[in-house]
């Protein structure tokens, strides 16, 4: 199992966590998709500072889906080539 740090975008969070897609448009959930299949993404997980507030989003310039914005860091967990 391959894991890594990534710069998630908040608004996609609820869709690839939980599968709630109900703040995305269409394109939005196609470029999810297409990233996650065509680098192997098979889970993402928030990473917390505390319990009570989680940790706090920031601005990148640089997050994992190619645009600028509000991004949490989340472990990443790729799918086994073997």
């Amino acid at each position: 199992m391959e894991k890594s740090i990534e710069k998630i975008p908040t608004y996609a969070l609820p869709y690839l966590v939980n599968g709630d897609a109900s703040n995305l448009n269409a394109d939005e959930i196609k470029q999810i998709d297409d990233i996650c299949r065509e680098q192997g993404i098979e889970v993402v997980v928030p990473i917390t500072e505390s319990e009570e507030g989680g940790a706090e989003p920031y601005f990148s310039s640089v997050p994992l889906f190619r645009q600028p914005t509000e991004v949490e860091d989340c472990i990443i967990i790729y799918k086994n080539n073997d």
